[in-house]
């Protein structure tokens, strides 16, 4: 079985509980401490299996291999990576049977991570995870006060577009947002508004 691990928790001792998106739903695993068990670490591919124990109170996370991709090494595309996968697991977490799209999402980024700015590839899957969850909401009207927005948007948490005079938030040309929104795609971003997105991600998908 492959899957992404999203959380580890330390429990007792050095044993520790791993949450993983499986291409069917957010397993809950223990790993008991092994001076030879391979690191696990949140933002990881791994292939494992799960045991099951009628005398323990949540399956053994067991014989755990690495898949790993070519940006791994690099600390600054980890670091965003694990934020991203952070940000995802607080969206799921009271969620056993999110349905594949999740996994496919982190599939899919993953595949494409070493190719630009991370945070592009983020903002980009966070685009299409919107559109999924029908919560995408192009640049046309202030979700504050219901008028028609301006040349400039300002985004709030979950992309909510507003007037600049509205909230407090930054802020991005309007045409340029909408063509992002609707190609689900930062290639006609410039690089400030790509991180002005990323931070307004960062407050929680």
């Amino acid at each position: 079985m492959q899957g992404f691990i999203l959380e580890v928790k330390k429990a007792r001792n050095e044993d520790c509980i791993v949450s993983v998106l499986t291409p069917e739903k957010v397993k809950t695993l223990y790993r008991f401490y092994g001076a030879r068990h391979p690191i696990v670490t949140a933002g990881y591919k791994i292939d494992f299996e799960a045991e099951y124990d009628s005398l323990q109170f949540m399956p053994k996370l067991r014989n755990i291999t690495h898949l790993g991709f070519p940006w791994l090494s690099d600390p600054e595309r980890m670091r965003v990576w694990q934020s991203f996968v952070t940000l995802l697991y607080r969206h799921l977490k009271d969620v056993d049977l999110p349905g594949p799209f999740y996994f496919e999402t982190l599939e899919r980024s993953a595949a494409v991570w070493h190719r630009q700015n991370p945070k592009r590839s983020a903002v980009e899957a966070y685009l299409r995870l919107l559109q999924h969850e029908g919560r995408l909401h192009l640049p046309d009207t202030c979700f504050a006060c219901g008028k028609e927005l301006q040349e400039r948007t300002a985004l709030v948490r979950a992309f909510l577009p507003a007037h600049p005079r509205c909230v407090i938030a930054g802020t991005l040309e309007t045409s340029a947002l909408r063509s992002a929104m609707e190609s689900l795609s930062t290639i006609e971003l410039e690089d400030d508004a790509v991180e002005t997105m990323w931070l307004t991600m960062c407050e929680g998908l």
